[in-house]
């Protein structure tokens, strides 16, 4: 494919050395010549010189043929420009780093959208959604990383027999605002049919709107869980983000941080999280917050070392589980060995999504490692005409255990059913079988592609 990268930086250079290994024909853009100079020494890319915001340094780089645009660079509102003026000019996805939580902020205005860019990603927001997934369950399906947050997800565990117990899962007539995404049986993950059943011991994701959601967790016999104690150390955009994914569920959240600004504003907003002002690096402070009865310690401030020896610390009080934020690859091998049990490198999980953006026809985002078992999440755009637009889903033609998750439209994410009608310009959240995943996308691309 061919990639254009805007920003040869600290992320855009690693990303880019990577789509390399990858064998894609990379264009760097950077407009400090040092920079450019020392990309086009060390990787086998084409660099151009100059600013990502302007049209005539776009221009130079080709951007009209570009498969993918990444805009990243360290300024937020030159990654969205940029982005923005590369789809106009031909690029045919384009996607913008960005860290401020304003232009993720759906309520206030939908920036994605606007701007018609394929993908916002933040760092930050992927650390705190992977520290989330390994909390509750690694196998589970995480439909916040695809739904913006507009679609609630909840685990349970059948525990005992009930009426909806071993019926076939049509046969519940469940309200058109939840479904069951997975079904967890016997150490394995498997997406369901209508004729599928729940029976005593599975573990089941529901998805939909969280009211309803209660409403169908009294059908079934389910595990009470005891709320998890959760200590997060640092409360950036990582903390805040890991806070919110947390909170309103099986959840007791607290943040610690150091600046106390910053927890006035964290309190204020936050009712549901406990904030307190603390150095996560001080026994005392640690003592004080309770860190032996933690359920999960997990550190996310500013630095590497402060995070691995914030959890060293949490490990010898008696913290349960110890997770942090490492940024450095060279920290590998002493991790193991100083009791942390999770590590999370912003740098990788940005780059896992930029690879998840590299393919072609109508899937915007693949990632084959996600759930597991086999199973795929997916963004599929809708294209003009394609076959699924032709009827209601129900009348909809697509390979077997295959589940449409989210609708994303205009900004907002709906809860597909057998009733609901695809239009042209969609993105559908999907989970399938690899093996039926170009059979699925042949259903939502355009007849004449």
């Amino acid at each position: 494919m061919r990639i254009l990268v805007l920003g040869g930086g600290t992320v855009g250079g690693s990303i880019a050395e990577v789509l390399c290994q990858q064998r894609h024909k990379v264009t760097i853009v950077e407009k400090n010549p040092d920079v450019a100079e020392q990309l086009d020494t060390e990787l086998d890319v084409n660099v151009v010189v100059g600013s990502a915001s302007e049209s005539s340094v776009l221009f130079q780089a080709n951007v009209g043929s570009a498969d993918l645009c990444l805009a990243l660079t360290g300024n937020d509102e030159c990654n969205i420009v940029a982005a923005s003026m590369a789809k106009e000019m031909g690029a045919t996805r384009v996607a913008a780093r960005v860290y401020a939580k304003i232009f993720r902020d759906l309520s206030t205005f939908d920036y994605q959208n606007h701007f018609r860019i394929d993908r916002l990603l933040s760092s930050e927001h992927l650390t705190a959604m992977e520290f989330a997934r390994q909390i509750r369950d690694a196998s589970s399906i995480t439909i916040e990383y695809f739904a913006r947050g507009q679609i609630e997800m909840q685990d349970v565990v059948i525990m005992r027999p009930s009426h909806a117990t071993n019926k076939k899962l049509y046969e519940l007539r469940l309200p058109p605002e939840v479904r069951i995404g997975s079904i967890g049986r016997n150490g394995k993950i498997f997406i369901p049919t209508a004729n599928d059943t729940v029976e005593v011991g599975d573990r089941i994701s529901l998805l939909g709107d969280q009211d309803r959601l209660e409403d169908v967790k009294k059908m079934f016999s389910i595990q009470s869980f005891k709320k998890q104690n959760v200590i997060i150390a640092g409360g950036g955009e990582t903390g805040r983000h890991l806070a919110q994914v947390l909170s309103n569920r099986r959840y007791s959240v607290t943040i610690m941080d150091t600046n106390k600004k910053r927890c006035e504003s964290l309190a204020a907003v936050m009712r549901e999280v406990t904030v307190v002002c603390a150095n996560a690096l001080r026994r005392n402070d640690l003592e004080e917050e309770g860190i032996g009865g933690a359920d999960v310690f997990i550190a996310c401030t500013g630095g590497d070392e402060d995070n691995i020896m914030a959890c060293v610390e949490a490990e010898a009080l008696g913290a349960k589980k110890r997770m942090a934020v490492v940024t450095r690859s060279d920290y590998a091998n002493v991790i193991s060995r100083l009791g942390i049990n999770e590590v999370v490198s912003p740098r990788s999980v940005m780059t896992r999504q930029v690879v998840g953006l590299l393919n072609a026809g109508p899937i915007v985002f693949r990632n084959s490692s996600l759930v597991g078992g086999g199973i795929e999440a997916l963004e599929i755009e809708v294209q003009k005409d394609a076959p699924v637009t032709r009827g209601t889903l129900k009348d909809a033609i697509l390979p077997p255990k295959t589940l449409l998750a989210a609708i994303l439209r205009e900004g907002f994410a709906l809860l597909p059913n057998a009733k609901s009608v695809l239009q042209q310009g969609d993105t559908v959240v999907a989970f399938a079988h690899a093996e039926t995943v170009v059979e699925l996308a042949t259903a939502f691309t355009s007849p004449k592609n």
